[in-house]
């Protein structure tokens, strides 16, 4: 960004010069997304005064992009008249995500701060379990009846549109509170002045549930397209809306933690760079110590094939090959399962189909790696170890692959989150199946032979 990478190091001096008016000044002609880009990367003194210098309402809209650990700094060090009016300023999901971050007796401390309005009103929100939908809406939206005419409807956004989350699009309700439908601005726009409500209603609207999880959220999101979508109870009452930006923070949020458990990771909440030691140690030993007890059953595998191992010592040379090319194999299809997986490519109805898919993929993959491979063992062994590398190869390629496709598969079956099938875990499963495969082809190859001379 222009003002984080060119004008951080004149910033900074003017920050130790003291030159608190040309700052404020000059801040108060940036957005606030490259304000809070730049708060993030000045040390704390410096996010301290330059957060002090925005105007009251700026200050609030670049608190709501600031990144929890930035944010809990603020609400640390901030005066409490300072963070009363940023919390006023806050929209009610950005104030409900703020408390979710904090310390349950921070929380209350800053609830405390609040209009009695405000603070029924993120304590209604904060009553929601937690990643369901209902912590992700605001209540700052407008709603129309359909007996207005467009005329009152216009009258009604000059006077309420400023407080709205979105201008975009307007909930048609009764009496009752019932969401009837959606009506977009651009329809209220183009109708005469005198044109009913009820003209402009189609009856076909998109909502979310309360209490829905809110990946099924991120799915509606994609699968209309909409920039806002409302939020209703078990009796179809409007309760508030959720935006694009809130579901953005959401898919990244989900996408980070697939990521850290296909590396088997436990998923960390803070940034890599502020995370404290101890937390990355303790996320990750849990996997570590577990696959080494995992490991060991590969060493036990060998043992049993000890005889062979010793009769055909250049077996031994192609075991790292074979077993990391089974990993590897693995790990490519659960890479690409996990993701299908969480973006709804692979439905229950297709997973019969993409399973016969990658019974076919992985044996022509397994017979043109056992084809690359065979020289070598040739060259290497003679012809009865090529035999033995070249079909080894083969299975392992095919036993990688189909563990990779179906253990996320039977994860989702039973309810488990399919990232946890990650490339650690494959890797691991598929070395003890490969050194079972390769020394059981070794030893019924050699037995065979052995039987044959005598």
């Amino acid at each position: 960004m222009i003002l984080l990478h060119l004008l951080k190091p004149e910033l900074e001096e003017l920050i130790a010069q003291g030159q608190w008016q040309t700052l404020r000044s000059f801040l108060s002609t940036q957005p606030a997304p490259e304000i809070a880009e730049l708060l993030e990367h000045l040390d704390q003194r410096g996010q301290l005064v330059i957060f002090r210098l925005l105007p009251r309402a700026l200050a609030s809209e670049v608190f709501a992009l600031l990144t929890p650990d930035t944010q809990n700094l603020l609400v640390s060090r901030l005066a409490q008249e300072e963070m009363r009016s940023i919390l006023a300023g806050l929209s009610p999901d950005d104030r409900t995500a703020l408390f979710e971050e904090l310390p349950a007796e921070v929380t209350q401390r800053l609830l405390a701060l609040l209009p009695d309005d405000k603070r029924r009103e993120a304590l209604v929100l904060l009553s929601y379990p937690e990643y369901s939908v209902g912590r992700l809406m605001t209540t700052a939206y407008l709603q129309i009846k359909p007996t207005w005419n467009v005329a009152r409807v216009l009258a009604h956004i000059r006077a309420h549109g400023a407080d709205s989350e979105t201008i975009m699009i307007l909930y048609v309700t009764d009496e009752q509170g019932h969401l009837l439908d959606d009506v977009p601005l651009r329809k209220v726009l183009l109708a005469a002045p005198e044109t009913p409500v009820s003209v402009l209603m189609d009856g076909q609207y998109a909502c979310l549930r309360s209490l829905q999880d809110q990946e099924e959220a991120v799915a509606l999101f994609k699968q209309t397209g909409y920039y806002a979508l409302p939020v209703v109870d078990a009796d179809n009452v409007l309760l508030g809306i959720v935006t694009v930006d809130d579901i953005l923070d959401v898919v990244e949020q989900e996408t980070t933690e697939d990521f850290q458990k296909l590396g088997k990771v436990r998923p960390i909440e803070a940034s890599l760079r502020d995370v404290s030691l101890f937390e990355l140690y303790r996320k990750r030993i849990g996997w570590l110590v577990g696959l080494v007890f995992v490991n060991i059953f590969t060493g036990a595998g060998m043992a049993i094939f000890e005889e062979t191992i010793r009769k055909v010592i250049a077996l031994v040379f192609f075991l790292p090959l074979l077993i990391g090319s089974g990993g590897n194999a693995g790990s490519q299809t659960t890479t690409l399962m996990v993701r299908a997986l969480a973006i709804g490519d692979a439905r229950r109805t297709t997973w019969w189909r993409i399973i016969r898919r990658e019974v076919i993929v992985s044996l022509i993959l397994g017979l043109c790696m056992a084809a690359a491979v065979a020289l070598l063992a040739l060259l290497r062994g003679g012809v009865d170890v090529a035999v033995v590398v070249s079909a080894a190869m083969c299975g392992v390629i095919f036993f990688g692959s189909m563990t990779g496709v179906l253990l996320p598969l039977i994860l989702r079956g039973l309810g488990f989150d399919p990232a946890a099938a990650g490339a650690p875990l494959v890797t691991s499963l598929v070395d003890i199946a490969g050194v079972l495969i390769y020394f059981s082809i070794a030893y019924l190859w050699f037995d065979r032979l052995m039987t044959a001379v005598r």
